[in-house]
């Protein structure tokens, strides 16, 4: 029944962006989602949402503008296309945005993306008050500030004039915790989070003994000596590292002249061990993607192969300007602009087996802060404060804290001793990557 009313009403959209004289697409975003968290022994967040968003682009005489709204009722509708042709009007003369040619019906299997949970909200309840109970039973616990379950059901549809649709429907449910330990002279605030497809794969024990464990093990950190170290980046961490210059991939950015890659496609702008694809269709990543944001089809783009930069992602638009072919990485919100953006980001393997990726002193970092106030996509500096371990031949020797990584991403990428060739997913399920031994990374204490 929704998926018809959505329907009705993406015809009614395009039908009107037709008579106007222009073409278009229509993103409809529908999430569903319910959030638990306790304190104090007592449930104290027990949210249940929903929404649903349309967002239109329309190009006419060379020209794009978008709307939104957040009602369905035909006035509203009918109000949002009228003023994305008034904001098309007043918008820049840019003959390479048009709505991509094709008809093509691309939809996602909801049994995959979607299961069925037969976990009650009662489970729910009750797995949310067990990490804040269990956690704070424990010996030094002050507290549990942040702790919480979700589970959040998303729905997708793509129209466009060409007649191209394109359907997705996931579930993600997901249970974090992060504990505040005190000794009563030093604190540390640690935790951990678990995302699934089906809450019934969540380890609500793991999450509290890790985060008991990390809490722990920082306690008594101290800073090290300055210097450069060898730096290894837990899963999670390097993932996050990352992301933080994903903007060297986007065509996006290298039409606006703020992507140092963009004259570098040929070029080697890494050790010749490392290969880096988005990899959307990996299905066992929360961030899989059967289409991008213009309805069309995803697929496997390798960006990075063997030091070489291969591509940069594109969308229809900057695939147009600069006369090559479209990776399919349109990014697009029902409130956005056309942009670009990466799906699923991999690191392929090295050759580095564990023994060797950990041999010898290295550093292991386990926290950033500052990723976004902290770094500059395109310089590719970076200052960060950080938190870890200082390991030895595998084994973790004393605890790190309040130390600060700096240099640059890009300068990082021609400094890289080892990749491990066992593939790991962030917690997110965002990024799957092989781990990487950074050589000579300067560490202040």
């Amino acid at each position: 029944m929704v998926a018809a009313t959505i329907e009705a009403d993406a015809r009614r959209v395009l039908d009107k962006v037709v008579a106007s004289g222009a073409e278009g697409d229509l993103i409809v975003e529908a999430e569903s989602s319910l959030s638990l968290s306790a304190h104090a022994g007592e449930l104290e967040e027990h949210k249940v949402k929903s929404t649903r968003v349309y967002g239109v682009r329309v190009v006419k005489d060379d020209r794009a503008g978008i709307a939104y709204s957040e009602a369905a009722d035909a006035d509203a509708l009918e109000s949002m296309v009228e003023q994305a042709l008034i904001n098309a009007s007043f918008a820049r003369v840019d003959p390479t945005e048009r709505i991509a040619t094709g008809d093509t019906a691309l939809a996602t299997d909801d049994a995959v993306l979607c299961p069925a949970d037969a976990t009650p909200v009662e489970a729910k309840i009750d797995a949310a008050l067990y990490l804040e109970r269990e956690l704070t039973a424990r010996d030094k616990v002050r507290n549990v500030p942040h702790n919480g379950v979700q589970d959040v059901t998303a729905e997708r549809h793509v129209f466009a004039t060409t007649g191209r649709t394109a359907y997705s429907r996931s579930r993600v449910c997901s249970a974090f915790a992060y504990a505040l330990l005190s000794d009563g002279v030093k604190d540390a605030l640690e935790g951990v989070q678990w995302h699934a497809r089906s809450f019934e794969e969540i380890d609500t024990d793991w999450i509290v003994d890790e985060t008991y464990q990390r809490c722990l093990a920082m306690l008594h950190g101290e800073a090290i000596p300055s210097r450069h170290y060898d730096v290894l980046f837990d899963f999670e961490r390097q993932a996050e590292l990352f992301a933080a210059f994903r903007d060297m991939y986007s065509a996006k950015t290298a039409r606006d002249g703020i992507n140092p890659m963009r004259d570098k496609l040929g070029e080697r702008i890494a050790v010749d061990k490392l290969t880096i694809r988005d990899a959307p269709l990996e299905q066992d990543g929360l961030g899989y993607a059967l289409f991008d944001d213009e309805g069309l089809l995803a697929a496997t783009t390798t960006l990075v192969c063997g030091g070489v930069l291969q591509t940069l992602v594109h969308n229809s638009a900057t695939a147009s300007y600069f006369g090559v072919s479209n990776t399919g990485n349109a990014a697009r919100s029902p409130r956005s602009a056309l942009g670009v953006g990466l799906h699923q980001l991999e690191v392929a393997p090295g050759d580095a087996d564990e023994p060797s990726l950990t041999r010898g002193e290295y550093l292991e970092i386990v926290d950033l802060a500052g990723l976004h106030s902290g770094c500059n996509p395109v310089s590719g500096d970076f200052s960060f404060g950080a938190a870890g371990f200082l390991c030895r031949d595998g084994e973790r020797i004393c605890p790190v804290r309040n130390i600060t990584v700096a240099g640059n991403f890009y300068e990082m990428l021609n400094k890289i001793a080892a990749i491990g060739d066992i593939q790991h997913w962030n917690p997110e399920r965002s990024a799957l990557m092989s781990r990487i031994r950074f050589a000579d990374v300067a560490i202040s204490g």
